[in-house]
């Protein structure tokens, strides 16, 4: 049996998700450790670095489960890097805020940030740069749209 076009579009968008996902992560370990971080902590606390969110909501903008966050979040409270407030929407939904140790420690990633997507620029070209995190933004959420009427 043979594969139709359309299933081998889906299957090398698929791999090259998982490699890729796997190149981002390593990065971001290299990126977050002299920081003290590791790249977990590093994308929960960068989802938290504007407004405070429940833990559901981490999840939800990070594509995670709800469980590794509370996890991470809970170490993070515990390493004073973030904190939980009241939540005004919701009694037992707490808020995870980054604590001023928590915006330290992302903002010495910065640097090195800088360095490589300034690299990855150059390799790219800004407009092609921006046009392919358009179309994976597109992916994504064409993968949710199929994905939420299926449930």
């Amino acid at each position: 049996m043979t594969d139709t076009p359309e299933q081998e579009l889906f299957s090398t968008a698929a791999i090259t998700s998982f490699r890729l996902n796997g190149q981002f992560l390593a990065i971001a370990e290299e990126l977050a450790k002299p920081a003290g971080l590791t790249a977990a902590w590093w994308q929960v606390l960068g989802a938290v670095l504007r407004e405070p969110l429940p833990v559901a909501g981490i999840a939800r903008a990070m594509g995670i489960t709800r469980q590794s966050v509370q996890r991470i979040a809970d170490l993070l409270v515990h390493k004073g890097l973030a904190e939980y407030r009241p939540n005004p929407a919701h009694r037992r939904a707490k808020l995870v805020a980054v604590t001023e140790e928590g915006r330290a420690a992302v903002r010495r990633i910065h640097p090195r940030h800088a360095v490589l997507a300034d690299r990855l620029t150059a390799e790219l070209g800004a407009d092609e740069f921006a046009r392919i995190v358009e179309a994976i933004t597109r992916l994504s959420a064409a993968v949710d749209a199929i994905t939420e009427r299926a449930d």
